[in-house]
């Protein structure tokens, strides 16, 4: 393969945020916009072409039909050892090609609405509009360097500038007190998470001695590829099998580094307890939520999880671990997701959820239930939540946009004056409920097929989870486009459709999740490269069971939310704690203000700080008033008078001479 086009990829976002954030003011905000629409635009047909390329060309097939890993470059960066080195370069395999087309779609969709969005009703553009789309080019950048690293310590590295990015675009609003407040809770807790991450890094790589990706997931195929270490490769296994592996505190080393690894992906993809900062990180512009919680940002945990996943295979423990928190975190946010009333929370929480969901299709995944399909599984929800939660997201903000409130409440019956934000938007409803023929229905079915040939209670318990997605998500439909008729106020315009700008984005995204399911992903991503016709193995009977799950769910929203009624106050009524914990998210912020308030800062860094005032400098002082007041004393006798200099040497020669004297006796 050409290495132009892969470097092209990667240095156009990142010239578009360098140009657009020196120049960009001297820029108008029209060209500003444009320029970066053409960036972006340019990079999603270079990544169609470079995943077409990898996919059907032929070239990276092997004769049994696996398809293979390829570095396109790899160049030293930082050398510690001759074993231990950290490169910077481009890998292609199965996931890392459909994730160049995921970033690159929502991320052009994403700079295309927002000149439409960061506007007003007069066409006057934002303050800061150069910058936004300066930083949606660094946000691209990060999340493009993130998915093609070859080496982890690579996938650290553009890791942590996603981190920083995200904090740039929630925090766009500078000057709202909620929005500074949402950016910095955002870089702190996944900041925690990246810390465990590291140390996992570290741990692996001691034990390991590379931070390479085809070194550590597959000797296998990285026999089949260019510029291995085939040694290194093939003596992973030999350094975690047996009685002697490395033993910590009654685990071996690798489920620590497993563990602490998906730790970092936890705080990334939010799962509990690192999920407070998403549903706060809703204060940037609608479509950063769109870029960050629908297709990129939060699904790098599940990522780096796939990336690794021929390491997790040999750590059963780590896959529990990650299917219990992923199986917790999505009952938890579709929970929460039903009592919410601001629409972009609402989606926020229905994002953790659905991540969750990917984790778990991960954690169940195992070569002997039906070839690994979770894995699959996993990579296919990731691929359709893309594009019906981008669009969703996107339908919000043109809610937003025609209304000027989040607040589902100001919005009731718009169906008849926003036809084309009405069609998408069910359009993603129907497919995130799991609705055949829509894309959610195809790879949610898997996932939950997975779950049942791992276990029935994971099977069972996904299939409530989805029962209830489907609930609050038409319980936010029938709200938003029914309930009862909109009022529009005196001296108000009547809300209506917005410009093509955000129109045609939402077109395309509807039109992409009503085919997306019938794509052939198993024949394209498996764990091991082989083609998987998920197609032909279709269990039916789980497919109908969970179709009648989520038709049930529409249907209880349809009886309480399609017209207005008293049902919704009387089930408050009858269960009133439940729904007000689960309107309070069950307080977890209360609980994390308190740990970090009452007992972090007065409990343990107040004392602290007293201790450091009061002894620590106070011994400080007390030596400098010591020798303050020595000083003083002896003073005088630097007086500058020959007089008293020639008498102290006098008593000095009196008092030598009498020790002499008595020494001698």
């Amino acid at each position: 393969m050409d290495i132009t086009i892969p470097i092209l990829i990667l240095a156009i976002p990142l010239a578009m945020f360098l140009f657009l954030g020196i120049a960009g003011v001297k820029l108008s905000h029209r060209t500003a916009g444009v320029l970066g629409c053409l960036g972006m635009g340019t990079v999603m047909l270079l990544s169609y072409f470079t995943a077409y390329e990898y996919f059907f060309s032929g070239e990276f097939i092997a004769e049994g039909g696996q398809r293979l890993q390829y570095m396109v470059f790899n160049q030293t960066w930082l050398a510690f050892t001759p074993q231990l080195v950290i490169k910077l370069g481009f890998l292609l395999d199965p996931i890392s090609a459909m994730m160049l087309v995921v970033i690159t779609t929502i991320s052009f969709m994403v700079h295309l609405y927002s000149m439409g969005y960061m506007r007003d009703h007069h066409g006057v553009y934002e303050h800061g509009f150069q910058r936004f789309y300066a930083f949606l080019s660094l946000f691209s950048f990060s999340m493009l360097g993130l998915v093609v690293a070859t080496n982890i310590f690579q996938m650290y590295i553009f890791w942590e500038l996603v981190g920083a990015s995200s904090y740039l675009l929630i925090g766009f609003y500078y000057t709202k007190p909620s929005a500074v407040s949402a950016s910095k809770k955002a870089f702190i807790v996944t900041r925690f998470a990246d810390l465990g991450f590291l140390v996992g890094i570290l741990i692996l790589s001691y034990y390991t001695g590379t931070f390479d990706f085809m070194s550590l997931t597959s000797a296998e195929v990285a026999a089949n590829t260019y510029h291995v270490d085939i040694a290194a490769a093939e003596s992973i296994r030999g350094i975690f099998a047996g009685s002697t592996a490395p033993m910590f505190m009654g685990a071996s080393v690798l489920t620590w580094a497993l563990v602490l690894i998906f730790m970092g992906g936890m705080g990334k993809s939010a799962m509990m307890p690192l999920h407070i900062w998403l549903p706060d990180a809703m204060e940037g512009p609608t479509p950063v939520s769109a870029l960050i919680h629908a297709a990129t940002m939060v699904v790098a945990g599940v990522y780096l999880v796939a990336r690794l996943f021929p390491l997790y295979l040999m750590e059963e423990t780590a896959l529990v671990i990650i299917t219990v928190v992923g199986a917790i975190t999505a009952f938890y946010a579709a929970v929460v997701a039903c009592t919410q009333v601001d629409i972009k929370r609402v989606l926020a929480f229905s994002t953790i959820s659905q991540i969750a969901f990917m984790m778990v299709a991960l954690g169940v995944a195992r070569p002997d239930i039906h070839h690994g399909l979770g894995y699959m599984a996993s990579m296919f929800h990731l691929f359709t939540h893309a594009m019906f939660k981008a669009l969703l997201f996107l339908g919000a903000g043109a809610l937003i946009h025609a209304i000027g409130s989040n607040d589902y409440t100001a919005m009731h019956g718009l169906r008849k004056y926003m036809p084309v934000t009405h069609w998408t938007f069910l359009i993603g409803c129907l497919a995130i409920a799991g609705i055949i023929p829509f894309s959610g229905f195809f790879s949610k079915d898997e996932i939950l097929s997975a779950c049942g040939g791992y276990d029935w209670l994971a099977y069972a318990w996904m299939s409530m989870v989805a029962g209830l997605t489907a609930f609050y998500m038409f319980r936010l439909y029938f709200l938003i486009f029914w309930w009862k008729e909109h009022k529009v106020h005196e001296g108000h315009h009547a809300p209506h459709d917005q410009p093509w700008t955000m129109s045609l984005p939402l077109v395309i995204l509807a039109a992409v999740s009503c085919v997306a399911g019938f794509i052939p992903f198993g024949n394209l991503v498996s764990w091991n490269g082989e083609p998987y016709d998920f197609m032909a193995h279709f269990d039916w009977g789980v497919a109908t069971v969970s179709l009648i799950i989520a038709v049930a769910g529409i249907g209880l929203a349809w009886v309480m939310y399609r017209k207005e009624n008293s049902l919704p106050d009387k089930f408050q009524a009858a269960v009133p704690a439940l729904w007000r914990w689960s309107h309070h998210r069950f307080y977890w912020d209360e609980l994390y203000m308190f740990i970090t308030h009452k007992i972090i800062f007065n409990g343990i860094c107040r004392p602290l700080a007293w201790f450091d005032r009061n002894i620590i400098d106070g011994t400080m002082d007390s030596f400098a008033t010591v020798t303050n007041k020595a000083s003083e004393a002896i003073k005088p006798l630097q007086s500058g008078q020959i007089q008293m200099y020639v008498w102290y040497y006098l008593l000095g020669a009196l008092a030598l001479g009498a020790v002499t004297i008595i020494c001698l006796l």
